[in-house]
Order: C-alpha cells, then sequence, then structure tokens
C-alpha cells in the first residue's frame, strides 16, 4: 500500500514516518514538504541515516491509499475534496475537520472554513469512544492533543450521567514539542528552561472541541475552564480534572464506568488505585493512563490523565484510526511500551 505524509518534516509528520515505515502494510512511502522539496530525508533529520527512508517531494500528489496530512489550520481544507474525488482517504492532523460548525471554527481560527461541505464527512477519529463511526470511512479529523487526553477521562462518565455538568475544571500541562517545529521567541531555550507557564487562557483553540464532544456525550450544550499550561520538558501531557460526581454517585461507580468502558481497550489503561499518571508512563509510546479519587473533604472528584502528546495526541492516534479505516489489526505498527526513564 502507498502513504503520503504532508507536512513530513514537523514533529507529528517525523513521528508518522517513525511508525509508518515499520508498519506491515506500507510498501511505499511519499514525503511532502513545500519547503525542502528535493532534499533527503536525513538531511532534516539525520537520525534516519542510511534508513533509505527517501527525497522529500513537492507537494503535487501522487496516486496513493492514505494520505496524512500535518499542516497548519486551512491548508488541507482547502485541497481535501480532490483528494477524495481521487480515491485518497485523508486523516488530517490539523484542525480543519474537527469542528462540526464552520461558523465556530471561524471564530477560534480567525478565518473562513475552505470547505464546508465536507464538515457533516468527516469523522472525529478518537478510536476508544467512536471505533465503529470511523471503519472504513474516508475523511477522519484526528483529535488534538489536550481533547484526546480529556475525552478519554470524561466522557465516559458523562454518558452515564455521573458527574455535574455545570462544573468542570481541566488543568493541562504538555511539553514543548506541542508547539511544533516553527521558531517563536516563546520556544526558545532561555525562555522554556526553568520555567513554567499558562497560555491561551481563556481563548485556546482546543476548547470549542473538548465542548463539541463533552455535549455530543450529555446530549445538551456545555462548557468547561480550560487552561493549558507549557512545561519545560519535550514531550508529554498531563491533564488534571476537577468536577463534581452527580447527588448519590461513589467512587466504585466511577471506576466501573471507565473499567466498562476500557477493560478491552489496548491503549487506555486504568491504575490501581493511589497509583497516580506520570507523564514518563506514556512517553514515546500510543498509550493512554487513567486514575480518579473522589475527595471527600471537598466532594470534588479529581481525574488525572497522561498521554504522549505526539504519539495519542497526533500520530500514534493518527496511525490507530488509518487501520481502523482499512480494516486492519488497530495497534498494527503501534506496538510497545514508553521509554523509561
Amino acid at each position: 500500500m502507498k502513504v503520503g505524509i504532508l507536512g513530513a518534516t514537523g514533529y507529528a509528520g517525523q513521528e508518522l514516518v517513525r511508525l509508518l515505515h515499520r508498519h506491515e502494510e506500507v510498501k511505499e512511502l511519499y514525503l511532502g514538504s513545500s519547503s525542502v522539496a528535493g532534499e533527503n530525508y536525513d538531511s532534516i533529520y539525520p537520525h534516519w541515516s542510511d534508513q533509505n527512508i527517501g527525497v522529500l517531494e513537492d507537494e503535487n500528489i501522487p496516486d496513493m491509499d492514505v494520505l496524512f496530512c500535518a499542516l497548519p489550520h486551512g491548508l488541507t481544507a482547502e485541497r481535501t475534496s480532490a483528494f477524495l474525488e481521487r480515491g485518497i482517504k485523508v486523516i488530517d492532523l490539523g484542525a480543519d475537520f474537527r469542528l462540526q460548525s464552520a461558523e465556530s471554527y471561524e471564530e477560534w481560527y480567525k478565518i473562513k472554513h475552505p470547505a464546508v461541505e465536507l464538515l457533516k464527512e468527516a469523522v472525529y477519529g478518537l478510536p476508544e469512544l467512536y471505533r465503529q463511526e470511523i471503519k472504513g470511512k474516508s475523511l477522519i479529523a484526528n483529535p488534538g492533543c489536550y481533547p484526546t487526553a480529556t475525552l478519554l477521562a470524561l466522557v465516559p462518565l458523562l454518558r452515564k450521567q455521573l458527574l455535574q455538568t455545570e462544573y468542570l475544571i481541566i488543568d493541562a500541562k504538555s511539553g514543548v514539542s506541542g508547539a511544533g517545529r516553527g521558531i517563536s521567541l516563546g520556544m526558545h531555550y532561555s525562555e522554556v528552561n526553568e520555567n513554567f507557564k499558562a497560555y491561551g487562557v481563556a481563548s485556546h483553540r482546543h476548547t470549542p472541541e473538548i465542548e463539541q464532544e463533552l455535549s455530543r456525550a450529555v446530549g445538551s450544550p456545555l462548557t468547561v475552564s480550560f487552561t493549558p499550561h507549557l512545561v519545560p520538558m519535550t514531550r508529554g501531557m498531563l491533564v488534571t480534572i476537577y468536577a463534581k460526581a452527580s447527588e448519590g454517585v461513589a467512587e466504585k461507580e466511577l471506576r466501573n464506568c471507565w473499567q466498562n468502558q476500557y477493560e478491552n481497550e489496548e491503549f487506555v489503561h486504568l491504575l490501581p488505585p493511589g497509583t497516580w499518571p506520570q507523564t514518563k508512563f506514556s512517553s514515546g509510546s500510543n498509550h493512554a493512563f487513567l486514575q480518579l479519587t473522589l475527595d471527600r473533604r471537598t466532594g470534588n472528584v479529581v481525574i488525572v490523565s497522561t498521554i504522549d502528546n505526539l504519539l495519542k495526541g497526533a500520530a500514534g492516534q493518527a496511525v490507530q484510526n488509518m487501520n481502523l479505516v482499512m480494516g486492519w489489526p488497530e495497534a498494527q505498527g503501534l506496538k510497545g511500551t514508553a521509554l523509561w526513564p
């Protein structure tokens, strides 16, 4: 099978190269880059030396089976119709098809949506929650990293009405690779090292994505308080959520709900009581780890979720979606635990 990556030199693109290079069904890999076409891939990432990864090509897309688009918002949507008409299945790692409302997209991303007519065809690609909808589809919206960690924790509990919807606080932290490979002042070593900061306060673009899927879970509009933070580490994501349990709900019911949802999932793990997720549990892997407690003193439910922002939060989940779309074993090309220490 021939597979392509647009944006192959970004961090998520490079992770896609790593995963697809070892995938049993991928026989030919197209690497697209508008900025460094003609360069050998190992000249951009020397750790690929002597692996025969290939030459970066311009974005004149040849025929292929699946195309991963790891591009800034707006750039994928304007070309997707042409890809679909050629029978190419598209998995978008960007934001163009995550929001069902064009108006919401335009409000949060400050551009007019280039392909409103395709929004109804796109499937939100979080396999553990929407597996049946993903299978065999041609246009997959790969979720954002913050939404992935948040939704895995909250959606099962909200579907069963175990949490109150008026009080949801999401306190999230990400490693620097979440900002991508582009250069900006805030990502300089001297700005990030020995520093810890909130950003996108009350304005982060993953907010409407989180609210959309949580609203879908409860069947009515829902709002959250979401604050992301930048942590001085390369990769990893840890989300702490504060909620109120519904009247009469005990901690055991919350835990049983997760158990019923995820007991057969290969990539989502419920930790035993008292063991709290750490970013190293998932670093370099497609695995997610969850924990919760019902604080008897405050009455709050405290939930912690961790993923690797570049794997389960981007490239790993995208390959998981490809496997579902193509009818292959879902974990193909994704085996392996975290790197430790």
